[in-house]
């Protein structure tokens, strides 16, 4: 950001904004209008509860319900089992301080979201990264994790594994829903040596960005994977960033201790944006501005993808993204991407702007951090300039090479 700022003409392919021209100003501009008409404009300007608007929560709990195919009275999608939150990173952040205590252990995707790894690391965590394959989660690599901690006793430090299961950030993955319920399965035969529940949370942020592919349940959709499965989402990407307003499906007694500590936070997310939002949810111009963005998104990696195709060299290597922000791109391994690198001093020069792949592994220190890969977003920048940023990386590139 302090880049782009200091250097006009600069292109951020970085920053994971959402496209500016889309956002829902005259769809918000009505339902605030009509929030502010009337005695009830009041109440709608006046402090909420530290659990959520209820009407919200319903809403969210039976959309939950229909995206995976479930009925909303089954185990799990309860509004009961709803806490609203200010953006999904506030609930990220309760969770961590709820669920760990320093010193404790969790298991991260590798690579996975970096603001993620920057709350672990303030609040004392250890990670281990488990490896990755093209459909999520690589099984034999948490099973073997979890061998290794169980043989050093380290177990008892281990509360959750984190997931950006959908549309990952910043590698564009999602993860398989066999793969999500066998990490389960897993993470449950390992409870009894652990001696406490091992929680999998799975972040959700990008699932409504999906524009290719067919959708995959949640890990809530699981027999009995209620108590042990904490999903977290948002209505920031799929409607207006602006408006940060996330929300979590949690078991108890992590949904009464999590509260407890929003409490200490705030006295409740904004009132205001959750009003305006359940209104948003229950109408139909919800599901109509989802559909806009998914075209605007994939019409962006489109044009993405075709510019690696004319600008990059045959060596630096992709996979096309179904939805969410973000293209992973691996370059030859001996090309470092971090920001003392040559090549990253070479993308400055030519006013192109990457997120070094580095910053999204975890501090793990039984193995080093790969240093060749590169994040980047289809998401905030025009076409326009994505097809130009990448000329311009590309040629920052072929210099290094």
């Amino acid at each position: 950001m302090r880049e782009a700022l200091e250097q006009p003409g600069l292109i951020s392919l970085a920053a994971g904004f959402t496209d500016n021209p889309s956002l829902p100003v005259a769809e918000s501009r009505a339902i605030i209008d009509a929030l502010l008409r009337g005695r009830k404009g009041q109440s709608h300007l006046q402090y909420g509860t530290t659990y959520g608007d209820e009407r919200l929560r319903s809403l969210t709990a039976q959309r939950l319900a229909q995206m995976d195919g479930r009925s909303k009275r089954d185990k799990g999608y309860e509004p009961s089992r709803v806490l609203i939150t200010h953006g999904s990173q506030q609930l990220l952040y309760i969770l961590t301080e709820t669920l760990f205590n320093p010193g404790d252990i969790a298991l991260i995707e590798d690579p996975s979201y970096f603001v993620y790894l920057s709350i672990m690391q303030s609040h004392g965590i250890e990670g281990r990264g488990i490896g990755m394959e093209p459909d999520g989660l690589d099984l034999a690599s948490l099973e073997t994790t979890l061998k290794t901690l169980k043989q050093s006793g380290e177990l008892v430090r281990l509360k959750a594994l984190y997931l950006v299961s959908y549309h990952s950030n910043p590698t564009g993955i999602t993860t398989s829903a066999a793969k999500k319920e066998m990490a389960l399965k897993i993470l449950r035969s390992y409870e009894k040596p652990a001696g406490h529940p091992i929680y999998l949370i799975e972040d959700a942020a990008y699932r409504e960005l999906r524009f290719a592919g067919t959708d995959i349940p949640s890990a809530l959709s699981f027999h009995n994977a209620a108590a042990r499965v904490i999903y977290t989402s948002t209505y920031s990407k799929p409607f207006a960033t602006g408006m940060r307003v996330g929300y979590g499906f949690l078991p108890d007694p992590l949904l009464t201790a999590a509260t407890r500590v929003k409490g200490n936070h705030e006295f409740g997310t904004a009132n205001f944006l959750q009003q305006i939002l359940s209104r948003v949810v229950a109408g139909e111009g919800y599901e109509e501005h989802v559909q806009k963005l998914r075209k605007r998104y994939a019409s962006k990696a489109r044009a993405m993808t075709r510019a690696f195709k004319k600008h990059f060299p045959d060596k630096v290597k992709w996979e096309d993204p179904e939805g969410g922000l973000y293209v992973w791109v691996n370059l030859p391994k001996r090309v470092k991407t971090d920001m003392k690198s040559k090549l990253f001093a070479e993308a400055l020069k030519h006013k192109v702007l990457y997120v070094p792949g580095n910053l999204c592994y975890c501090d793990d220190s039984t193995r080093l951090k790969p240093n060749h890969q590169m994040r980047l977003s289809f998401g905030s920048a025009s076409i326009k300039d994505i097809e130009e940023g990448i000329n311009r990386l590309g040629r920052a590139i072929k210099k290094v090479l």
